[in-house]
């Protein structure tokens, strides 16, 4: 007891010597050091590397910034608040919120069958995803008219039972999935990949059945990805124009969503440009308002 007790100031004195003559600290002492000494964000940073950050900055800022200066704000309340602004929100809202339903039904098993393929599977899979984010939207509405259009692939068979899709509200939804279903997978895929599958395997040799492991360990592992896979895939049905105009028109009240009632307002005969900018901005602020929310959310769900 007595060479436990004469130990313990011969460490410290130690310690304090050390300390005195400059030598660098144990590990302990290390991490004692409190967190805003021990790190400073952007203590390392290259001075060169502020340029183009902040002209990134500033090609993502701008132009919503000449937008606002472009607004007449006094003609906002009454375009924003029109009956047909309100019928393409209402429109966009509804058919993107279906896209994001259809997409985590069919994109969750998708991205686990993706995380834990062998690796030239994963990477096949992995290609098909990406393939709408690389393509330009127009070419996906004119590859899902080629598909379910009255002369399509599935189309003519469609027609015969009497089912026709394009140029419907069922057509505005299959193409807002199909190019934010990518969105949705590549992130849940990313976070499956981190998690890696120890816990999977724990679980299993613990005796739980394969769907018991995927509902009380995968998915709650993966719920960050899964969040922000779901607003991304939200947020890109609801801003989606190009494969929506070609493939289910531009009807007003069952294919005219936000996007098309910003370009037929832009470009519509004896409608004013201010219009036009009066609903993109209020489209924005529907954006901001989800990525606001969902964000918030998981802030207050880490603390």
């Amino acid at each position: 007891m007595r060479t436990g007790g004469r130990r313990a100031p011969r460490a410290v004195g130690s310690s304090m010597t050390a300390a005195a003559r400059g030598d660098s600290p144990t590990p302990d002492a290390a991490s004692s050091l409190p967190e805003p000494v021990a790190r400073r964000r952007g203590e390392h940073l290259p001075a060169w590397l502020l340029i183009p950050a902040i002209i990134a900055v500033l090609l993502l800022v701008l132009p919503f910034v000449a937008l606002l200066v472009r607004l007449d704000w006094a003609t906002v309340p009454a375009a924003i608040t029109s009956p047909a602004a309100l019928q393409a929100l209402g429109l966009s809202l509804t058919t993107a919120a279906i896209a994001t339903v259809i997409c985590a039904i069919l994109g969750v098993p998708l991205a686990v069958a993706m995380a834990r393929s062998p690796g030239w599977l994963a990477s096949v899979l992995r290609t098909l995803t990406t393939l709408p984010l690389v393509l330009p939207p127009l070419v996906g509405g004119i590859a899902l008219l080629a598909l379910l259009g009255r002369n399509g692939l599935l189309g003519g068979a469609l027609a015969v039972s009497g089912i026709r899709i394009p140029f419907t509200t069922a057509a505005v939804v299959i193409a807002q999935a199909f190019v934010a279903l990518p969105f949705l997978v590549i992130s849940i895929e990313g976070a499956l990949r981190a998690i890696g599958t120890e816990h999977e395997r724990v679980a299993a040799g613990l005796g739980a059945s394969r769907f018991t492991v995927f509902r009380r360990v995968t998915l709650p592992l993966a719920a960050p990805g899964l969040i922000a896979g779901t607003v991304l895939c939200f947020a890109r049905a609801l801003g989606e124009f190009g494969a929506t105009a070609l493939f289910a028109g531009n009807a007003a009240g069952v294919t005219r969503t936000m996007p098309l009632a910003i370009y037929t307002a832009f470009n519509g005969a004896g409608v004013e440009e201010d219009t036009a900018i009066a609903l993109s901005l209020l489209l924005i602020l529907v954006a901001l308002a989800v990525l606001v929310l969902v964000r918030g959310w998981r802030a207050g769900a880490v603390r």
